[in-house]
């Protein structure tokens, strides 16, 4: 019964906020603390995708492969975003390991400035070759005349969605793991409520079809991110900024940079392999792309939660080698591991079992349909693999060491994942399931060579 009433008690505590010290007592503890709201923040960020598809299936495929072409450009956005996050997420935890708050503002107001910039600088780009970059894509000219101002939109929103994520970076690196699924959950109950408004033209609102998902959710983020910055001024974090840190510092700036472009260099890697993905399975016309976007997405939705493991992961690491505690660290990366193979195992069983009813909940049409099922059935099969290898890479980045992965990347997926995808699509009878078959593949590797490094510890010895 007691023990009942401390597991509850923690549920509370880790949804209000904690001010554990994260660098001592029980190890489960601290990732219960962390991983709830994280998971949470997950959950919220994983509906920015899933709604949108929801309401735009309503519209046709060519409406659907807008979202799914328009997404994969902007995930270089998100590789931006990413890389900034997780640098910052991993100085700020060390310096909070390391009992001094000051130094996590000086670090916390650089991210802040850095963001701001580049987010100007894509929003700018991204708004005056919008068109363009969807034909690269391999978007048909219906495609790119029903979303190219989908597209400039979203990717206009640059600013928001790299102060998003650079900010939350700077909650979950603090412990402050609650503020960021606050931020999270503001923004996306507001995506929700407006989605359909602007899709449909309820009431009042506008009837903008597939560019009203991009305005909703735009709208969304940008609040969240007057929020946070509410939050980092009044003094709600544990970091907080304050007029004697909003200055450049060019040695604290050089060291961020440093982590971040190498973590930015992490993603885009991944994700512009995502993008080839993309291409390949474009070339079997637009219901094949429909229903591999369907299935990404529902996939998106029930992996993001484990990204929120993964985050508690790299938060304990990076404080509790600040605090000069790698044992501890490295005995958190494991448990933390274990927890999301079993999330992840219960996820994949679902997923194929109900994969049809799963994927008929967001389209009715017939050709679209197969596409989803087999897509989704064949990248569930890798998901033991994903649990470990998320944990496994977010350990090595909340360590302030990004080039390992880094390396892991670019032989996993440029010079494995992507010749194996198109040998399997137009070298044999699968077409683009053969596409989807190389994803599990790919990620069993970078799970298998992510255990083997992280064993041999060089990251403990990462400074930052």
């Amino acid at each position: 019964m007691k023990r009942g009433r401390n597991y509850w008690a923690a549920i509370r505590e880790a949804i209000q906020g904690s001010q554990q010290d994260f660098t001592e007592g029980s190890l489960g503890r601290a990732i219960m603390l962390l991983a709830i709201p994280m998971v949470l923040e997950m959950v919220m960020e994983s509906l920015f995708a899933i709604v949108d598809v929801f309401w735009v299936a309503h519209l046709g495929p060519d409406a659907i492969a807008t979202v799914g072409l328009a997404e994969s450009i902007v995930t270089l956005v998100y590789c931006v975003a990413m890389g900034l996050s997780m640098a910052i997420a991993a100085m700020v935890a060390r310096r909070i390991g390391e009992k001094d708050p000051a130094g996590a503002s000086v670090a916390a107001a650089q991210a802040l400035f850095a963001g701001a910039a580049a987010g100007v600088v894509i929003a700018l780009l991204g708004i005056k070759f919008a068109a363009t970059l969807l034909g690269i894509m391999g978007a048909s000219s219906a495609v790119i005349a029903t979303g190219h101002q989908y597209t400039a939109i979203l990717l206009g929103s640059s600013l928001a969605i790299v102060l998003l994520y650079a900010n939350n970076g700077v909650f979950r690196g603090a412990g402050d793991a609650a503020a960021a699924m606050r931020v999270l959950w503001l923004s996306n109950l507001i995506n929700l409520a407006l989605d359909p408004c602007f899709i449909f033209g309820l009431g009042p609102f506008p009837k903008l079809g597939v560019t009203g998902a991009a305005v909703s959710t735009t709208i969304g983020r940008s609040i969240g991110v007057a929020y946070q910055l509410w939050i980092l001024f009044r003094g709600g974090s544990r970091v907080r900024l304050v007029a004697k840190s909003l200055r450049l510092d060019m040695e604290v700036m050089i060291r961020l940079m440093r982590v971040s472009v190498i973590g930015m260099f992490q993603f885009a890697i991944g994700q512009t392999s995502w993008m080839v993905l993309v291409r390949i399975v474009s070339s079997f016309g637009s219901v094949a792309v429909a229903g591999y976007t369907i299935a990404v997405r529902i996939i998106i939705f029930v992996i993001l939660p484990s990204w929120g493991l993964s985050g508690a992961a790299a938060t304990l690491v990076g404080q509790n080698l600040g605090a000069s505690k790698p044992q501890r660290a490295e005995r958190a990366v494991w448990i933390t591991g274990l927890y999301n193979v079993v999330f992840l195992g219960f996820v994949a069983v679902v997923l194929i079992v109900f994969a049809s009813p799963i994927v008929r909940l967001f389209t009715d049409d017939p050709e679209v349909i197969p596409f989803g099922i087999d897509c989704l059935r064949i990248i569930s099969y890798g998901n033991l693999a994903y649990a470990y290898g998320m944990v496994m890479v977010q350990s090595f980045n909340g360590a302030g060491d990004t080039s390992t992965p880094t390396i892991v990347n670019i032989f996993c997926y440029w010079l494995f994942q992507i010749p194996l995808a198109y040998a399997l699509a137009f070298a044999t009878p699968l077409g683009p399931r053969g596409a989807f078959a190389a994803i599990p593949i790919a990620e069993t590797a970078i799970a298998i060579i992510g255990v083997v490094l992280f064993r041999r510890g060089g990251w403990k010895l990462k400074r930052i």
